[in-house]
């Protein structure tokens, strides 16, 4: 029996995305085993967002070489589309595999080992020009190293074009999956006991959108976000859902007031900002102003008690002036979010941001994300202090050892962690009751 080894890096699509290819090698009669160890073949799921992140995926790449020169090492995703030139060349890689071709790793793995085996030791490649790919790829879970939240993946690609981002480029154009796969897929892990599943995508908020072009007189013509959402509602066994990153444009009145309807949906969204300067989001691409994304917080606010509201904040983008970026934090103090999570600029070759005069030197932008990410941590604070005396229920998920006492930790439905004292057997375990204190600056204790 071969093994086979993985490494992901970035998002949690990718993460999505391998698990489905492990379970792939899976069925071919391979045995997957941590990546530290020696394996015939390993998989490297790559990132490609910020040159970080390539030359991250890069330095995967050669120590899995190294690890075993005799091992046949795949490349595979966004860096196998932003750098297919230079991985052509680069003889730590055997085997290169696109985004949108890694249903067939188990396929052009064979083929390799053949050719191998007959003499051939040539470099393989699967690389699609990601413009002309239409179709969700056909890839499934059946189960997940998560032991009580799934992450789904229902829809790829992106056609924002947001000036400082790689990934149209990388992912190609909106696809949505089929609504009746993505119930199948819910359906089977629920079954298996699974209780909460998070909806991810590249973006999101743009599910269904294609169908109106593909699907034209079928079912599904004109599902969207929202129909899938309150289709999923009524999988039995299904206790939460949770929503990956949204459009803020996605969420209008009727979104926010149709959901609060919803038996499983956990109030905790996670609204993309960037900038509370509509000045620096015109020269980011990014299709809304500060005003149109506090509308969708205060519907989110009409609709829910309290719910958590997260975001992404950059610093430092090119031509960002102390005035905007004092109008950014201002604006994030008044929409007072549960967390931010704070990037300074990175430059992202192929880009325009990247071609923008008026570049930000990295001591002003490491000075500007200190400033947010210490009201960030204030923020955090305040929200969770909130909780205390609250009636709330957990989803307990894995044991943690808080100033030498042992508890069990989960989350809320809006994912504040909470913790009871440990007993056996409540992993995958909803309970109820009363936050009492907080055990540190993060996690509360439910009594």
């Amino acid at each position: 029996m071969r093994k086979a080894a993985f490494h992901t890096l970035g998002c949690k699509v990718n993460s999505w995305e391998t698990e489905a290819m492990e379970q792939l090698l899976e069925a071919d009669g391979y045995e997957i085993v941590p990546f530290a160890e020696k394996a015939d073949v390993y998989v490297i799921n790559t990132c490609s967002v910020t040159n970080v992140a390539d030359r991250k995926s890069r330095q995967m790449l050669h120590r899995a070489k190294k690890m075993n020169p005799d091992a046949v090492v795949v490349a595979a995703g966004c860096y196998v589309q932003s750098a297919e030139g230079a991985l052509k060349q680069d003889d730590a890689v055997d085997l290169i595999v696109g985004n949108d071709r890694k249903t067939e790793l188990a396929r052009l793995l064979n083929e390799y080992l053949e050719e191998r085996g007959a003499g051939k030791r040539e470099k393989k490649e699967d690389v699609l020009d990601m413009n002309e790919v239409h179709e969700f790829e056909d890839l499934h879970i059946s189960r997940t190293e998560e032991h009580t939240r799934a992450f789904i993946k229902v829809q790829d690609g992106c056609n924002q074009f947001c000036s400082y981002c790689i990934i149209p480029y990388t992912r190609g154009r909106i696809r949505s999956r089929r609504p009746g796969d993505v119930v199948r897929e819910v359906t089977r892990l629920a079954a298996s006991g699974y209780k909460e599943f998070v909806l991810t995508g590249i973006h999101l908020a743009s599910y269904g959108k294609d169908f109106k072009d593909a699907m034209e007189g079928a079912g599904d013509s004109n599902m969207n976000l929202l129909d899938l959402i309150v289709m999923l509602d009524r999988v039995p066994g299904v206790e939460r859902i949770r929503l990956g990153s949204l459009e803020p444009r996605v969420v209008t009145r009727e979104f926010a007031q149709t959901i609060a309807t919803l038996r499983t949906i956990c109030p905790h969204f996670h609204l993309s900002l960037q900038s509370g300067c509509d000045a620096t989001l015109e020269r980011m691409n990014r299709h809304y102003t500060a005003k149109e994304y506090l509308y969708s917080c205060d519907e989110l606010r009409e609709a829910f008690d309290h719910p958590a509201i997260t975001t992404d904040v950059i610093v430092g983008f090119p031509g960002e002036t102390e005035e905007e970026f004092e109008e950014s934090r201002r604006f994030l103090e008044k929409v007072n979010f549960y967390e931010m999570h704070v990037f300074r600029y990175s430059r992202r070759k192929g880009t325009r941001a990247d071609r923008m005069d008026h570049q930000i030197p990295e001591a002003e932008k490491e000075k500007r994300s200190d400033i947010l990410i210490r009201m960030g941590d204030e923020m955090s604070k305040e929200f969770r202090r909130w909780y205390l005396g609250k009636e709330t229920e957990v989803l307990l998920e894995e044991p943690v050892e808080i100033d030498g006492v042992k508890y069990m930790m989960g989350h809320t439905r809006e994912y504040v962690k909470g913790a009871v004292p440990y007993r056996d057997g409540m992993k995958n375990v909803t309970v109820r009751g009363t936050f009492t204190r907080m055990l540190n600056d993060e996690v509360l204790l439910l009594e």
